[in-house]
C-alpha cells in the first residue's frame, strides 16, 4: 500500500483534502503561480514557444492575471504535426532533452498523421497521481477489482490502469479483448469497476445478454468509467447503460495531448471535475471569446506542469459547457457540463448546428429504441436532408409510422432541426467494438 494511501484511508472522502476544498481565490492563484513558471518554461526550453511569442509579441514577464492569458498565441492539431515532421521524431515544441523523456503515447491518427506525447518521469507520475485521485472521487477503493479495458498500445488511455493500482486497487490490464473473454475474465475475477468507452459498454451488456448473463445478477461490475464519447454525459445514455449493467456510470474526459483523465466525475454525477492544478481552461465562442457559464464553447487547454511539451492555449476542437460553482460532493474545482461533440463532428443541417449527442439524448428517451442511431445526411436539389435512423428494441410491436412520427417531433422539438425518421430492426446498423461511428455525411462538395 503507497504511503499517501496508507495515510489517507479507505474511508475518507477526498484523496488531497486542502487542494480539493480551496477557494476559488485559491485556485486561481495557484494556477496564476504555476502558469508564470509553466511560460518561462516553456520560452526558455521550447524553439516553437520562443519563435510564437515573439511573433505574437508577449512573453512570459506579461502574464500577470490569468486573463493576460488570452493574449498568447494558440495553437492546435494541425500544429503539433507539422512541428514533428518538421523536427522529427519528436518536434520543437518539445521543452526539455529528448534524454528525459521516459514515455510516448500517440493519437489514434483518425485527422492526419499520429502525433506524439512525451512525458518526463515526473510528468508521469503528476499524471498517474490525479488518476487515483480521479478513480477516489468516483468511489472507486482498495478493495475493488478493477478491469482496464481500453488499449494498452500507444492509446493514451492505457496507462491509467496505474491510477487504480496506486490507489490500491487489484487491476486488470485487460485492454482489447474480444468481448467473449472480457465477459469471461469478469466473470473469473469477479470484476466490481470496469473502464471503457459509452458504447462499448452498451455492445458488452448486450453481448453479455445473448450469452444468457444478466450483467445486474451474473457479474458483480457496480462501476463503470467511460470515456472517448460524449455519451457519458448524456443522462439519457447514462442511465439507460446503467440500467442494463445495474450499475453507476462515470463520464472521463482526456485527450493525449496532454494525458489520460483530465476531468471525471465524482459520485454525485453532477458534471466532470477538472485537473486545475495542472491544466487551466478557457472555453471560447467562434471569436475566441469566453462564453458564459453553462453556454457552449470550444475547450482550449493551457498545461502547468508537464514540462516534456507544453502545451500553451492549445485547442482542442471539443464543444463543451462548464460551471465554477462548488460541487454537493465538497469539491470546488470547475467541472465540465458535458462534451456535447467536436467542431469536425459537427454537422451544419439548414443553418443548424446539431452534435450527434443531441440527437442521442433524444434517442434514448424512448424505450421503443435499443440505443443504436445513425445520422446519414444528403443534399438534394441544393437542400440538405437529415435522415436518423434508429433501432427498435427487441419484439417492437405497434404503431411504427406513429412511433416514428413521435420521435421526429421530439428531436424537432429539442434541437430545432426536422428530420427524416428510418425505423431499422434490431442489429441493422453496424457495432463497433469501441468508438461508435454515429455520423454518414454523404453531401461531399457544398454545391454537390
Amino acid at each position: 500500500m503507497s504511503a499517501v494511501l496508507a495515510e489517507i484511508g479507505s474511508a475518507r472522502r477526498f484523496w488531497a483534502p486542502a487542494l480539493e476544498t480551496q477557494s476559488r481565490a485559491d485556485w486561481d492563484a495557484l494556477k496564476l503561480d504555476r502558469l508564470r513558471r509553466h511560460l518561462r518554461h516553456a520560452a526558455e526550453g521550447s524553439p516553437y514557444y520562443r519563435a510564437a511569442f515573439a511573433a505574437a509579441g508577449v512573453g512570459p514577464e506579461d502574464l500577470r492575471t490569468l486573463d493576460d492569458l488570452r493574449r498568447f498565441p494558440t495553437l492546435d492539431k494541425r500544429t503539433l504535426r507539422d512541428r514533428q515532421l518538421a523536427v522529427p521524431p519528436l518536434g520543437d515544441i518539445l521543452a526539455v532533452p529528448e534524454r528525459d523523456v521516459v514515455y510516448v503515447c500517440a493519437s489514434s491518427g483518425s485527422t492526419g498523421v499520429p502525433t506524439a506525447s512525451p512525458f518526463t518521469a515526473e510528468d508521469f507520475d503528476d499524471w498517474i497521481d490525479y488518476e487515483a485521485r480521479q478513480f477516489w472521487s468516483s468511489g472507486l477503493r482498495p478493495d475493488d477489482r478493477y478491469g482496464h479495458a481500453l488499449n494498452l498500445s500507444l492509446f493514451v488511455g492505457g496507462p491509467c490502469v496505474l491510477g487504480a493500482q496506486r490507489l490500491g486497487a487489484l487491476s486488470v490490464h485487460a485492454g482489447t479483448l474480444p468481448s467473449e473473454r472480457l465477459l469471461q475474465i469478469a466473470q473469473q475475477f469477479r470484476l466490481t469497476a470496469l473502464w471503457t468507452t459509452p458504447s462499448y459498454a452498451w455492445y458488452l451488456g448486450e453481448t453479455a445478454l445473448k450469452q444468457g448473463l444478466d450483467p445486474r445478477r451474473d457479474l458483480q461490475v457496480r462501476r463503470l468509467f467511460v470515456a472517448g464519447e460524449p455519451g457519458g454525459s448524456i443522462p439519457q445514455t447514462r442511465q439507460r447503460i446503467e440500467a442494463l449493467w445495474g450499475a453507476k456510470v462515470y463520464d472521463y474526459y482526456g485527450l493525449s495531448d496532454i494525458f489520460g483523465s483530465c476531468a471525471g466525475m465524482c459520485e454525485r454525477q453532477d458534471g466532470l471535475h477538472w485537473a486545475e492544478d495542472h491544466i487551466h481552461w478557457e472555453v471560447l465562442d467562434a471569436a475566441g471569446e469566453p462564453v458564459h457559464e453553462g453556454e457552449r464553447g470550444e475547450l482550449v487547454l493551457t498545461t502547468l506542469t508537464k514540462r516534456a511539451r507544453p502545451m500553451i492555449r492549445f485547442r482542442t476542437g471539443d464543444i463543451v459547457s462548464f460551471t465554477t460553482e462548488p460541487c454537493r460532493c465538497g469539491r470546488t474545482s470547475a467541472r465540465l457540463l458535458g462534451v456535447h461533440g467536436r467542431l469536425d463532428d459537427m454537422l451544419i443541417v439548414k443553418g443548424v448546428n446539431l452534435f450527434p449527442s443531441d440527437v442521442e439524448a433524444v434517442v434514448r428517451r424512448f424505450a421503443e429504441f435499443n440505443g443504436e442511431y445513425r445520422l446519414v445526411v444528403e443534399r438534394v436539389q441544393h437542400l440538405d436532408r437529415l435522415t436518423v435512423e434508429v433501432e427498435t428494441a427487441p419484439g417492437l410491436a405497434g404503431d411504427a409510422p406513429g412511433l416514428a412520427g413521435r420521435f421526429a417531433h421530439a428531436l424537432k422539438s429539442a434541437s430545432g432541426v426536422s428530420a427524416e425518421v428510418r425505423l431499422l430492426a434490431p442489429e441493422t446498423l453496424p457495432r463497433a467494438t469501441h468508438k461508435a461511428r454515429r455520423v454518414d455525411d454523404r453531401r461531399g462538395a457544398l454545391w454537390g
